[in-house]
């Protein structure tokens, strides 16, 4: 613990931090050895690169060192840190969920470097609270820098789809309390590695963390998420955080923060007032959200409303109307929809597996024996059908799968489920999955709209359900100059929904889809159709839903 008498205030950080140590033998002890070593540094091997930064950081942050030396050396290291840590990330871009063992190690080796460089400037810190002189106007610049670095480790976990431990929120909010109490929250600081935005302030990147957290950041894709941090980039100075609110009716609440605490936002409605919580006014947020969202309805594009160089009208207002609904609207009517659910779930992946627990046998090409073992065939002599229980295991020995989850809720539209099982397969955002809850007989087609793994190690998912029962069938292409092969191929035929005004829509393979190609669809009773793709209603990472006509 550090105490600092600075008048009649007593200020603290109990965040921990190892005593230095005279053994610590890092192979630059200054700023000009630090210039010397980065100069040789070789980056064309990304991984050795990576491991030698985080290696000689940590033995920094050990070795005994004036704290001005140690903030120049550190603010030397920031760019090469920064480009390195930003290429090594693109390792885990669009990796399925858990990670792998050699992902996970990239992750936490990203981690680790993060939290290297909180270490370092805190190191620092600490020297300013001792009363070094030399540091005494530079108070602002190294609390901006703790939280800075403590707020890309967090950012680090969302966009891989990794919980992060409560410790995490402990020292983003205790860092901040502490610029607070030293009155330096709104003191800018120069940035320069933030091109667009040179300056920067303890309250700006605290504000940014927060708000990042509570937009919902499991069910948002990478690209959201970096199109978000740039947003916050230039919103985060608007926002105000203080130690009380007034609200007028209509106006988006507040939401509060525990500086005392071990997470992030919450409504206003949802805590008690004490002398440690702190609250951001949402009613610019809200005002700004509208009006960026007005102005691409009326037909502005992304670029001319200050919002982005290269994405799509539609993106960025369905991404405006989710951060609206995030930060400045009751979230509790959207909750309310999703009733708890406790009960259980199996849940099959991958096209071919799928269509083989929904239709009882695994998929062949049309006129070869694709009928189950002779289980199954005793099964259908004496009860006069395949046992659920006994379909499960022969197909679970022909690799076909299926896990337990649990429901956490469910609403019409879909549901948040946590695998059960230890071990399972690895599901990606926006994936084709099948879902039988319960004791229920038919199993329901879902796409995956998040995935997530929870500091416990448990994957988590919220499931999109697809509209329609689904039929098993098959495919295949027919006419000439074909892009795909001739053979057949596992597909599902969604039934139309008459109270939705849902027509008909086919589940097909992942680039198969051309508008006007005529198809052949097999069904179990070995009826044939013709049909004609139309339009693309949607599409996964490896499934498309399309519109049809039949063709007779």
């Amino acid at each position: 613990m550090w105490d600092l008498i600075r008048g009649s205030k007593i200020t603290m950080l109990t965040l921990p931090l190892e005593p230095t140590d005279d053994r610590a033998n890092p192979l630059f002890k200054d700023a000009a050895g630090c210039a010397q070593w980065l100069s040789q540094l070789q980056l064309t091997n990304l991984q050795l690169a990576h491991s030698l930064l985080l290696t000689q950081i940590n033995e920094l942050n050990r070795y005994p060192m004036r704290g001005l030396e140690r903030l120049n050396t550190l603010e030397l290291l920031r760019e090469t840190v920064g480009y390195v840590q930003d290429d090594y990330a693109k390792k885990l871009i669009a990796k399925p969920l858990p990670l792998n063992e050699s992902e996970l190690m990239v992750f936490i080796a990203i981690v680790q470097l993060w939290q290297s460089m909180v270490l370092g400037y805190q190191r620092c810190l600490q020297a300013y609270i001792a009363g070094d002189k030399l540091l005494a106007k530079h108070g602002a610049l190294l609390c901006q820098r703790c939280l800075l670095y403590s707020g890309l480790e967090i950012f680090e976990h969302l966009r891989t789809g990794y919980e992060f431990e409560p410790k995490l929120w402990h020292q983003l909010n205790e860092l901040y309390a502490f610029a607070e109490q030293q009155n330096l929250q709104s003191t800018e600081v120069p940035d320069p590695l933030n091109g667009r935005h040179p300056l920067s302030s303890c309250r700006s990147i605290y504000v940014k963390t927060l708000l990042a957290c509570h937009a919902r950041p499991a069910e948002l894709t990478r690209s959201q998420l970096q199109l978000l941090d740039n947003w916050l980039a230039q919103w985060s100075d608007m926002v105000t955080v203080k130690n009380s609110y007034t609200v007028s009716k209509g106006d988006a609440q507040p939401l509060a923060i525990d500086l005392a605490g071990e997470q992030g936002l919450l409504p206003v409605k949802q805590v008690t007032h004490s002398a440690s919580m702190r609250y951001l006014a949402t009613v610019p947020l809200s005002k700004l959200l509208r009006v960026k969202t007005i102005l691409l309805q009326q037909g502005q594009t992304p670029r001319q409303a200050g919002l982005c160089e290269h994405c799509s009208n539609s993106d960025c207002i369905e991404l405006l109307v989710f951060l609206h609904q995030c930060w400045c609207e009751d979230q509790r009517a959207r909750l309310g929809e999703r009733r708890p659910v406790a009960q259980r779930a199996q849940l099959c992946y991958k096209m071919e597996g799928i269509y083989a627990h929904i239709s009882g046998k695994p998929f062949t090409q049309p006129g070869r024996d694709a009928t189950l073992g002779s289980a199954a065939r005793k099964q259908i002599e004496t009860f006069g059908r395949v046992l659920q229980d006994g379909r499960n295991k022969e197909l679970h020995e022909m690799c076909f799968p299926l896990e337990t989850w649990n429901f956490e809720n469910e609403s019409i539209l879909g549901a948040r489920l946590t695998r059960e099982d230890a071990l399972g397969g690895r599901l990606s955002y926006n994936q084709l999955i099948a879902l039988r809850p319960g004791d229920a007989e038919a199993f329901l087609l879902g796409v995956t709209a998040w995935t997530n793994v929870t500091h416990a190690g448990q994957l988590q998912i919220g499931v999109r359900y697809l509209p329609g029962a689904a039929e098993p069938v098959s495919i295949r292409a027919t006419g000439v100059n074909l892009t795909v092969s001739d053979k057949h191929a596992p597909a599902f035929l969604l039934q139309a929904v008459p109270a939705l005004k849902i027509s008909a829509s086919l589940v097909i393979p992942r680039d198969w889809f051309s508008s006007g190609r005529v198809v052949e669809v097999l069904h179990q009773n070995a009826e044939k159709q013709h049909v004609k793709m139309v339009f693309s209603v949607e599409h996964g990472v490896d499934f498309e839903r399309v519109s049809f006509t039949l063709v007779h």
